[in-house]
């Protein structure tokens, strides 16, 4: 008999097979940068609005957000790694047959030019490659092997959706890159099938899911919450432009511009999960520190 669960595949696959973009093809990784452009909108800069944001040159500004924009990619990459070790572990214990199961896959293929696509930005950008470090780097590898049920959906959507508001906004933004735009509307078009996957899968490991699982898997999420909003934007970068990583955090987490950046970016995914009853109890504390909700 056919589910709901393979129907939904079935339409992801048909899908994957209309809508798929190959970025060695679509994307020119020779053109050069546009003078004057920035990287991300302006107002969504960490420092935008700030003391030190007026303090920079107009290539200084540019060039943060160059950095930024790594951040964000390097972020997306680490996580996307984390993914397709989780869908392939999955994978492992489906029946190949069933569109579920082959939508997975497709999946993971997509996550692969998606990484390769997003490492060779970073590299075009001249940028370092920003990702999580110390406890963070052991969290990420505990959930690679370890994630099932709803902790493992819940905490790649938070990424993914926040990821994916932000390059809705930068796509259709002409004072961005090119570059930047067509990596943005490439990533848009196939992260909204993963988004979709993701979501109706959440709602049904939660149906199955007894009340001790989801206490612990709230947690898990909640830590996921704060590394992804802590670490959106590697503390690193400010070096780009002579501010000390400590003095830059600061002033960002302080800064009402990005404050309501980071829970614009996150609305959407907060809502759903608060929908799913997945934010609540101590790890609530977590998501506040996050910047993804109100403190």
């Amino acid at each position: 008999m056919t589910t709901d669960r393979d129907r939904t595949a079935t339409r992801l696959l048909r899908s994957s097979a209309e809508h798929s973009y190959d970025p060695e093809i679509e994307i020119d990784w020779e053109a050069p940068f546009v003078e004057g452009k920035y990287f991300v909108p302006p107002h969504r800069s960490s420092l935008y609005g700030t003391a030190l944001w007026d303090r920079l040159t107009e290539k200084q500004r540019v060039e943060l957000t160059k950095h930024e924009v790594a951040s964000i990619a390097g972020l997306g990459v680490w996580f996307e790694t984390i993914l397709m070790q989780l869908l392939i572990r999955d994978y492992f214990k489906q029946d190949p047959t069933a569109p579920h199961a082959q939508y997975a896959l497709t999946e993971v293929g997509d996550e692969c030019r998606h990484s390769v696509m997003f490492g060779r930005m970073i590299g075009r950008l001249g940028a370092p490659v920003y990702q999580p470090d110390g406890v963070n780097q052991w969290l990420g590898r505990w959930i690679a092997h370890t994630g099932t049920g709803p902790r493992m959906y819940a905490a790649i959507l938070i990424a993914e959706e926040i990821l994916d508001t932000l390059q809705r906004e930068a796509m259709a933004d002409e004072n961005v890159q090119p570059l930047v735009r067509m990596v943005s509307r490439i990533h848009v078009v196939e992260e909204a099938r993963h988004v979709r996957f993701a979501r109706e899968e959440l709602a049904r490991q939660i149906r199955t899911a007894g009340k001790g699982r989801l206490a612990f898997d709230k947690l898990v999420i909640a830590r996921a919450a704060y590394l992804t909003g802590t670490r959106l934007i590697d503390p690193r970068v400010y070096s780009s432009v002579g501010i000390s990583p400590e003095e830059g955090t600061r002033v960002a987490r302080a800064n009402p511009y990005f404050r309501e950046t980071m829970r614009w970016a996150g609305e959407r995914v907060v809502a759903y999960l608060k929908d799913l009853d997945l934010i609540g109890g101590p790890g609530v504390a977590l998501w506040r520190k996050s910047g993804l909700i109100a403190r």
